[in-house]
């Protein structure tokens, strides 16, 4: 009684506050997770533009190699939501059981690649030797993470899946403000402590990644919190991971295939040196934090879509895909006008001392700003098709955007015009029109209820 009572159910109610106390707690932690990198750019800046050109030039391959994995934690959350919706608690238990156990042994195979495949990769996207030796110590620190950063994950996943989202954000605001104090610690030294550089941002974050994924396991194992695990039954069930894989390995390749068109970006943008790199950087970790509000909403939705797919409640959850696209869009919108006059302040800030980096830098985000309400359609999008277990149609849109439109358009207008390194800048706003126009269109043609509808006969 105790554990159904930690848990919501979203299929009736108000949609609007269903939606709000769902993604506020997400979009929060989500922001705070954004800190992470955040902190670093402030405190790397710091050492000058070649200490944040280093983890930039990083930052595309860590998320190549943990959105491998991260799509089967998305997985995690649509099944559990589904059957939450459906009512079935043994279930819930029970899939939460097998993604803690399928996610942990991925996160240790990719761990192992990513310390090993460091230095070959980091050469393959073409980093300086100015920023080499910093960018091949950051990614081997940052690999042994990928254990502990992939099991706050799952933990995140299933509490998401049944509606409970309070609890990680918690647990992420302790850590952020943990790994506030220990940046600079590990990034300049201390007393005893050794100031290692570049690499030390990364220690901070594993250490910090590392008491998150700890306490979340416990709360997991202690089944209090809605969801208990148990180690019976953390084993080989093939039919159970064929339908994990179905839904998450979409799922994955979008991720991946996101990450991937973001590393071939920084292989395009080093040809034109590391002061370019670093504005770069800055721009797309702010790209990255203004995302967040439209990530939240995305996962919100699909909790709610799943729950009310697994309820049997179609028109609901279409419903709900229709309120959150208009959210999204009005309000990012919205934000995206503010920061267009907020660029420049927003650069000086993480490099302070830097004229050419603070000039091109905020050149990239005024040209980005405008287009952020139609990339929070693209991703609420996302969120329902992705509630509805049909994660093949974000890995289509993903793809038409990257590598249809963006990359292609960067490399010409790049290369063959004379807007030069501006040219990648612009790429972004067409991509995330053209991409949001697919997906509004694709939603709207109702072929995605169809298919869940014979989706849901078979598996409830």
């Amino acid at each position: 009684m105790q554990k159904k009572k930690q848990s919501k159910n979203f299929t009736e109610g108000r949609l609007l506050s269903s939606l709000a106390n769902l993604a506020w707690p997400i979009i929060l932690a989500n922001i705070l997770q954004t800190a992470y990198q955040l902190i670093d750019t402030f405190w790397l800046g710091r050492l000058g533009a070649n200490a944040v050109a280093a983890v930039s030039i990083s930052f595309p391959i860590l998320f190549l190699i943990v959105s491998l994995g991260a799509g089967l934690t998305l997985a995690g959350t649509v099944i559990v939501s589904q059957y939450k919706g459906a009512g079935n608690e043994n279930q819930v238990d029970y899939s939460s059981s097998q993604t803690v156990f399928v996610i942990f042994f991925i996160s240790v195979i990719l761990a192992v690649i990513g310390y090993f495949s460091s230095a070959p990769l980091m050469k393959l996207i073409g980093a300086g030797p100015e920023i080499l030796e910093d960018s091949v110590s950051y990614f081997k620190v940052s690999s042994w993470g990928f254990i502990f950063l992939f099991m706050f994950s799952v933990f995140q996943s299933l509490m998401r899946g049944i509606g409970n989202v309070l609890l990680p954000m918690y647990i992420v605001l302790a850590t952020v403000f943990l790994n506030l104090v220990l940046d600079p610690l590990f990034i300049f030294g201390f007393g005893p402590i050794p100031g290692y550089g570049v690499p030390g941002a990364a220690v901070a974050s594993v250490i910090t990644q590392g008491l998150s994924a700890l306490i979340g396991m416990m709360i997991l194992l202690r089944g209090k919190k809605g969801i208990k695990i148990n180690f019976s039954q953390m084993k080989v069930d093939f039919s159970w991971m064929e339908r994990m894989f179905r839904i998450g390995i979409p799922s994955s390749l979008e991720m991946s295939t996101r990450a991937a068109g973001m590393t071939v970006m920084v292989m395009l943008v080093t040809s034109f040196g590391s002061e370019v790199v670093a504005a770069y950087g800055i721009g797309s970790r702010v790209l990255s934090l203004i995302v967040v509000p439209a990530l939240g909403f995305a996962i919100a939705t699909t909790t709610l879509v799943g729950q009310n797919i697994g309820a049997g409640k179609i028109k609901r959850a279409e419903r709900i895909g229709n309120l959150s696209t208009k959210i999204a869009f009005f309000g990012l919108t919205a934000v995206g006008l503010v920061l267009f006059f907020l660029a420049e302040p927003i650069t000086r800030f993480f490099v302070p001392d830097d004229p050419g980096v603070i000039r091109d830098g905020t050149l990239f985000i005024k040209i980005m700003s405008p287009s952020f309400g139609v990339l929070g359609v693209q991703q609420v999008l996302n969120g329902v098709f992705n509630g509805a277990g049909f994660t093949k149609a974000s890995l289509l849109i993903s793809v038409f955007s990257l590598w249809m439109v963006k990359f292609p358009l960067a490399f010409l207008l790049s290369n063959n015009t004379e807007l030069s390194f501006v040219g990648i800048w612009w790429a972004f706003p067409l991509s995330n029109l053209l991409a949001a126009i697919v997906g509004f269109i694709y939603f709207k043609t109702g072929h995605w209820k169809r298919r869940t509808i014979r989706y849901r006969h078979r598996e409830f």
